[in-house]
């Protein structure tokens, strides 16, 4: 698999920031979406520009899977929004799926610092 181009990056990013600003001043009907600080945390594009994943997380990582359905639910939406504010020869079809980068550097976190880990680090320190 090739890595993004600079064009994907840069469309990405433009996107990630739009439907942030979005989700932030919208009033959505949905009660999964109402009244809910969500974060985009990435934006990747496919090579054609016609397709975007977005990866998401409400405040807290609370009903991460709630959140998640209905920001997929709310795409058509979001994507007509998104064709006002972005200047792309087509707007892309929205996708999103749950961010669980924080969750797995949590559980990172919890294992490097179990007494094991910690142990094993002591014992090679004084080799």
């Amino acid at each position: 698999m090739k890595p993004p181009t600079q064009r994907q990056l840069r469309a990405g990013e433009l996107i990630r920031h739009v439907l942030m600003d979005i989700l932030a001043r919208e009033e959505f009907s949905d009660p999964d979406l109402a009244g809910k600080s969500i974060t985009v945390t990435e934006v990747r594009i496919s090579p054609d520009l016609k397709n975007a994943t977005g990866f998401c997380a409400p405040l807290g990582g609370e009903d991460m899977a709630k959140t998640v359905a209905a920001l997929n639910r709310a795409a058509g939406f979001l994507r007509g929004r998104l064709s006002r504010e972005i200047d792309m020869r087509y707007t892309p079809h929205l996708r999103f799926i749950a961010d669980d980068s924080y969750d797995e550097a949590r559980r990172i976190e919890q294992l490097l610092a179990s007494e094991r880990v910690r142990r094993d680090l002591v014992k090679r320190d004084e080799d």
